[in-house]
């Protein structure tokens, strides 16, 4: 595992959920400055951090490992391949730490995020679809 991915990777996470090294550290009951040696890759977390970080964001920590480690398949041809949970992970970090995003959605939810994430990548009439059952869901919690 590259410090420089995980430590990156790491940051992209937290500004993502719009948590601060601060809320983030006392979560994994650790001072911010251990955290912040992490996000600079000063640091590796332990395991345990490690499995404290994936459940703070929700993640498995198989998804985690697949985010942050760079593995050469030529190399490593046994490595087992990224889930599809992983891939969607990486490419809603990358979306969501794209510059011209986070300003877009700064003040949006986590949820929020992960809807306009996906609903994004579906079709027109998908999107109907999912704007009708909104609208009905909606009116049954009226």
């Amino acid at each position: 595992m590259s410090s420089q991915i995980l430590a990156a990777k790491l940051k992209e996470l937290r500004k993502v959920h719009n948590y601060t090294q601060d809320y983030v550290a006392t979560a994994l009951g650790i001072v911010r400055q251990t955290y912040s040696h992490y996000e600079a890759g000063r640091r590796t977390p332990g395991p345990d951090t490690l499995f404290k970080l994936a459940g703070l964001y929700k993640i498995s920590v198989d998804d985690l490992m697949q985010l942050t480690t760079d593995v050469d398949r030529n190399v490593y041809f046994d490595a087992p391949p990224p889930t599809q949970s992983s891939q969607d992970l990486a490419g809603f970090l990358e979306y969501f730490n794209n510059p011209k995003n986070q300003k877009k959605y700064r003040y949006f939810s986590n949820l929020e995020k992960e809807m306009l994430y996906y609903f994004e990548k579906i079709s027109e009439e998908d999107k109907r679809e999912i704007i009708e059952f909104t609208k009905i869901k909606a009116r049954k919690n009226k």
